[in-house]
């Protein structure tokens, strides 16, 4: 005859329940400042919200307004431009750094925290220190001619043409040594026995990471990508700090443009329909990648 299961006793049920209750008003925090608003700013965007929210509905007027924005153009294609040489540029570094320091070089202990104290720092400060940098007046063309270069001119972040690209190698400079985290973990999670039987075989370095390396490290090159273009849609802060989105609209970001018009302009149904289209941007890349990783975890 079966014996009855024995009933967990009070002490044993309060242990059980006080990391609930502990954790259980952060939760409901996360799903009312995070996602509640996230539902709050699609409905506003069906809306004729402007300086404050309104429940007029407009329907889809104010996307079809915002892709009739020139503004909202020159956004997008600075964005592309942006997200496209950063994304490039920072895995590039990202993995030459990492294969660097794979090399088990001597000073490793110290060369490692000096690439990713970039991204200790927060957007703002690095926006701050590069805009002094690159400013003619008082950064590196300014010390150039004070050294005596005086037809040094190295004028970006004012021109009209190439100021976005400052926002890139700001960017690029703060994210690469993160970058180069993710490669390095990888690199150091190849079986070495794989290399040395290649090795055995007569494999140059080349084919070597051409080969078995590189290949290797598909699942770093597909977080560092969905990281990477994550942080390049929703950039604000490194760019208000850098150019304050200028000159002109030089620099103007879907995150910058979103600000401007929901809290400048009194534009709320626009902005609320910017956010919206930079929600399904980050979605199309993280959903996928999800759906990859846990099908891959089965």
């Amino acid at each position: 005859m079966a014996q009855p299961t024995a009933q967990p006793d009070f002490k044993t049920r309060l242990q059980n329940w006080i990391p609930k209750l502990v954790l259980s008003p952060s939760v409901a925090m996360v799903f009312v400042f995070v996602y509640g608003f996230i539902i709050f700013t699609v409905y506003l965007s069906f809306t004729d919200s402007r300086m404050l929210p309104s429940f007029g509905w407009v329907g889809f007027e104010n996307y079809d307004k915002l892709f009739r924005l020139s503004h909202w153009t020159i956004a997008l294609k600075n964005l592309a431009i942006f997200a496209s040489l950063y994304i490039i540029i920072c895995t590039v570094i990202g993995l030459a750094l990492a294969i660097f320091l794979d090399q088990k070089i001597r000073g490793e202990g110290v060369l490692r925290p000096i690439y990713l104290y970039p991204m200790a720092l927060s957007f703002i400060v690095t926006g701050t220190a590069w805009k002094w940098l690159l400013d003619p007046g008082i950064g590196l063309e300014h010390t150039m001619h004070l050294w005596g270069w005086t037809s040094f001119q190295f004028d970006w972040i004012k021109n009209r043409d190439y100021a976005i690209y400052t926002v890139v190698l700001a960017a690029v400079w703060q994210t690469s040594g993160f970058v180069m985290a993710m490669f390095l973990a990888g690199l150091r999670g190849i079986d070495n026995e794989i290399l040395k039987a290649a090795q055995m075989d007569g494999a140059s370095n080349w084919n070597l990471y051409r080969r078995i390396i590189i290949p290797q490290l598909r699942p770093a090159f597909l977080s560092a990508f969905v990281i990477l273009s994550h942080l390049a849609i929703k950039s604000y802060d490194l760019v208000i700090a850098l150019t304050g989105g200028g000159p002109g609209r030089a620099t103007e970001l879907p995150a910058t443009f979103m600000y401007s018009y929901t809290f400048s302009r009194n534009q709320m149904g626009i902005g609320a329909s910017s956010a919206v289209i930079m929600l399904m941007t980050i979605a199309a890349i993280m959903i996928p990648y999800l759906y990859a990783e846990l099908k891959e975890g089965k």
